[in-house]
């Protein structure tokens, strides 16, 4: 009877968050990895996020950047962590492009992870050059490409990332061929375009707009399938000579470990969701060219699945070569 009661009390002491623990959630800081350097799109959107959300739980969101590796380093990070709720994944389009991308991988992207939302839903990019580049539109700078190959040289966050394929799809949709060149992030990429090291590139609106605006930088289009709001002069991509061209940022989102109970991940997802209904925290991703999005996990679930096999495709039709 001893060695029972001994045993079951083992048991129980492994058992991880039951609901009555979960309503006591959190009840210690939340850890939040963005796997990418500060200063980009998916960096600015996880701090304003956390900082509201963390006024809603009462407990303090540290956000920890973990770049490296197309947003691998931090999600193996949060895959290999206690799926307590305590350590959670802000990522975007990456994170569904790298199955395709990488023959090995750290970690299983479907089985290794449960999707809490996605926050917010991408507009597309903007196709930016730098002011020394002598192409005032799209046209221009497909007639510029094709006068020698490689010649064109852009910059994304890295290889398999959401602006990386922008640039190869309309490398496919042309028949011209740029040379890509890929940064550990969007800070560092667009760094690159300012100083002239690379000719373009392709940025979410958040990080592009204050260079467009201020004369730093020329949008030729919109990859989206309709005009950015906030450019309305700049036409999209398919407007300005690329039929068929369409291209959007997918989503920005959390994850936790798998195995995190479902209360847990509930109880997220309604404070996200109440989060992005705040007026200031919508004008944010709005002018970021994004609008707050939101579903539960059980329908983001078949989006995330859903969208891991769509760029599965885009990759496999660019011919891009996993490594």
């Amino acid at each position: 009877m001893r060695q029972w009661i001994v045993l079951t009390l083992a048991a129980v002491a492994f058992v991880p968050l039951n609901p009555a623990w979960a309503q006591t959630y959190p009840n210690r800081p939340i850890r939040l990895v963005v796997p990418y350097v500060p200063g980009g799109t998916i960096d600015a959107f996880a701090r304003v996020l956390a900082r509201q959300v963390e006024s809603q739980l009462g407990q303090p969101i540290v956000v920890d950047n973990r770049g490296g590796a197309n947003g691998i380093l931090g999600a193996e990070l949060v895959a290999k962590a206690a799926p307590d709720g305590y350590t959670l994944l802000d990522t975007a389009a990456s994170f569904v492009i790298n199955p395709a991308m990488y023959r090995k991988m750290p970690y299983d992207t479907e089985k290794d992870f449960v999707p809490i939302t996605n926050f917010a839903r991408g507009l597309g990019y903007i196709l930016t050059v730098h002011p020394s580049v002598p192409a005032h539109s799209v046209k221009e700078l497909i007639a510029l490409a094709k006068k020698q190959e490689n010649s064109v040289r852009y910059s994304s966050p890295g290889i398999g990332n959401g602006q990386h394929l922008a640039g190869e799809l309309l490398s496919m949709k042309t028949g011209i061929r740029m040379l890509h060149v890929p940064y550990k992030g969007s800070s560092p990429a667009m760094a690159a375009l300012l100083s002239g090291e690379v000719h373009l590139t392709f940025p979410t609106p958040t990080t592009g707009l204050p260079h467009v605006k201020a004369g730093r930088l020329r949008a030729l289009g919109f990859s989206g399938s309709s005009r950015l709001p906030s450019l309305p002069d700049v036409p999209t991509i398919a407007e300005a000579g690329v039929p068929g061209y369409y291209f959007d940022v997918a989503w920005h989102a959390w994850f936790a470990p798998a195995k995190t109970p479902p209360a847990i991940a509930r109880r997220l997802y309604t404070e996200v969701k109440k989060a992005i209904q705040e007026p200031k925290l919508v004008e944010f991703l709005r002018a970021g060219g994004f609008e707050p999005q939101g579903d539960p996990p059980a329908e983001f679930a078949k989006i995330f699945r859903a969208d891991i096999r769509r760029y599965a495709e885009i990759v496999k039709a660019a011919g891009i070569q996993p490594e």
